[in-house]
């Protein structure tokens, strides 16, 4: 078992805490610079119980970037996103949908795992992160953005959509539908659409899994033709 105890849990009430990655960043440098700098993020206490930072992969100028919650188990392990269930359930929607995996930058907003342990301390139970928590890394985030400049950003789940697109986002109502990125004065951020959908982990978790897994199917062509379009 990896991981460093048993306490995440507790870190909602540590108050006392820095919650900020912003003196974490790299003063320059790309992705590479970035990666290596999130590695000492001590920006919130997540990285206390967590085995490391899982920050995005792939292409440095990738037109499309799929933003999640946080690494799950498999990822805090492998130190890499999405490659758990979930990142495989997403594999499988993007070939569905017609989009190479390989072109798109897959990140989290939040760079550390958040659990908690079952009595039996065999497995590690995912835990979402607070509001808190992923302002402190929205930092990591924002500076993945301004590097890889994508035109099209897909958002995996509630809260990835908040992190991107306020407090107010609700995965329910405003999933399917692009929209431009805001930008800090609340003006469109540069041009860049924004489709919310759902996480790939809620579709495993779903009674009607298979209605779920068609939705997330349909969001990600919808994607794939707002990348066209802004191609032309």
């Amino acid at each position: 078992m990896t991981g460093r105890g048993t306490g995440a849990a507790a870190l909602d009430t540590q108050d006392d805490e820095q919650y900020d990655a912003t003196p974490f960043l790299p003063v320059r440098g790309g992705l590479p610079a970035h990666r290596r700098a999130a590695a000492g993020c001590r920006g919130c206490p997540l990285h206390r119980y967590a085995s490391g930072t899982v920050f995005g992969r792939g292409p440095a100028h990738a037109r499309l970037m799929l933003v999640g919650e946080q690494p799950g188990d498999h990822e805090d392990q492998e130190g890499k996103a999405f490659v758990g269930p979930a990142g495989r359930l997403l594999s499988r929607a993007l070939r569905e949908a017609g989009v190479d995996e390989e072109d798109a930058y897959l990140t989290n907003a939040v760079k550390h795992f958040k659990f908690t342990e079952d009595a039996t301390r065999k497995r590690r139970i995912h835990k979402a992160p607070s509001l808190r928590e992923t302002l402190a890394c929205r930092p990591w985030l924002l500076a993945e953005l301004r590097l890889v400049s994508p035109a099209v950003i897909v958002t995996l789940g509630a809260t990835a959509g908040r992190a991107l697109l306020g407090a107010d986002f609700r995965v329910g109502t405003d999933r399917g539908v692009p929209r431009p990125l805001p930008g800090p004065d609340g003006e469109d951020g540069d041009g860049v659409q924004v489709l919310p959908t759902v996480h790939p982990s809620a579709v495993l978790r779903a009674r009607d899994r298979k209605e779920m897994y068609e939705g997330l199917v349909a969001d990600l062509r919808t994607a794939a033709g707002v990348l066209e379009d802004t191609a032309g």
